[in-house]
């Protein structure tokens, strides 16, 4: 006669996903982000403000847009608090650096 298997139950404990950016981005890093998305929106929005040669879709709009792409995106990627780089480094993976070269 056959013997009766038990199945496994492969999804035997609970997994949480953590976020890649967990370890580099934090709660101010977010901040700087939306608000660089909001002034996208905004600058695109004045832009379509008008006539295709008024102020504020020549002047306005390009201000506000030069602001959020090249000041506000590059400081949510960059933006670190000081207190938090000594816990970055310990999340960060340890690598371990051998002398492959023997003479």
């Amino acid at each position: 006669m056959a013997k009766i298997v038990k199945k496994k139950n492969v999804r035997s404990g609970k997994t949480s996903f953590e976020s890649p950016f967990g370890i580099y981005w934090n709660k101010g890093n977010y901040i700087f982000f939306f608000l660089g998305f909001a002034l996208l929106v905004i600058g695109y929005f004045v832009m379509s403000l008008g006539n295709w040669d008024s102020t504020p879709s020549l002047v306005l709009s390009p201000i506000i847009l030069i602001i959020a792409y090249i000041l506000i995106f590059p400081a949510s990627i960059f933006f670190r608090k000081k207190g938090n780089t000594q816990a970055a480094d310990a999340n960060a993976p340890k690598i371990e650096q051998t002398n492959t070269l023997k003479k």
